[in-house]
């Protein structure tokens, strides 16, 4: 594997699954010592649009601010600073409405956990919202529970 490859997915341009891994406790880190939320979107994204007509969909919805990896499944992270579930929500049916509008026959689904609602280290955060994805339906989105 090269640097670049660890850097973004050669596919889509995206982050690579192992940036989003070396970035994202940092990010969980500055939401700690801000006291901000953070969002984390797990995006699967089937039938039509290519990794890198995805990606362009991903980079549509999102601000500069936030970050978008490309999982070595093919799935697509999406970070949301400064964001609980309700703005990640807001991200999520932008995304699908660019989808559907510019490819039809496309199947999404996505996942949502944030911190510190779900999870509070980077690790639990991927954990938490990669099970909501598992529970999520095509076209629809789940948000992961609340622990008690």
């Amino acid at each position: 594997m090269t640097t670049d490859q660890l850097v973004s997915d050669p596919i889509s341009g995206l982050f690579s699954e192992a940036m989003l891994r070396a970035l994202l406790p940092s990010r969980v880190a500055t939401a700690r010592r801000t006291l901000r939320q953070l969002g984390l979107i797990l995006v699967s994204v089937t039938g039509g649009p290519t990794p890198d007509e995805v990606a362009a969909e991903v980079r549509r919805a999102i601000r500069d601010s936030d970050m978008a990896a490309r999982l070595d499944d093919g799935t697509v992270a999406i970070v949301l600073e400064f964001t609980p579930s309700d703005g990640c929500l807001v991200v999520v049916e932008r995304l699908q409405r660019q989808i559907a509008a510019d490819h039809p026959d496309a199947h999404m689904r996505s996942g949502i956990a944030c911190y510190p609602a779900h999870a509070i280290s980077a690790e639990e955060l991927v954990d938490v919202a990669q099970q909501a994805l598992a529970r999520a339906h095509d076209g629809s989105v789940a948000i992961a529970p609340i622990p008690d």
